[in-house]
């Protein structure tokens, strides 16, 4: 399935939001690979327009819980 624009786009914003909220505990490389592989569950769903959502709930999850 192909990703449009805005997805993209809001993904991209999701990395840059995680980027500086967790700039003390994870470089921006950790945070780009967490975003993706979470990004990359959702690819066979048909409905994107809750994914960067989801994918930024998702890693926050994670990181939070990793960090602990």
């Amino acid at each position: 399935m192909t990703i449009d624009t805005r997805e993209e786009d809001a993904i991209q914003g999701v990395v840059e939001r995680l980027t500086h909220t967790y700039s003390t505990s994870r470089t921006p490389e950790e945070i780009e690979a967490a975003v993706a592989a979470a990004h990359a569950g959702f690819s066979n769903r048909p409905v994107r327009d809750f994914v960067p959502v989801l994918v930024e709930r998702k890693v926050r999850a994670l990181l939070d819980k990793s960090s602990h």
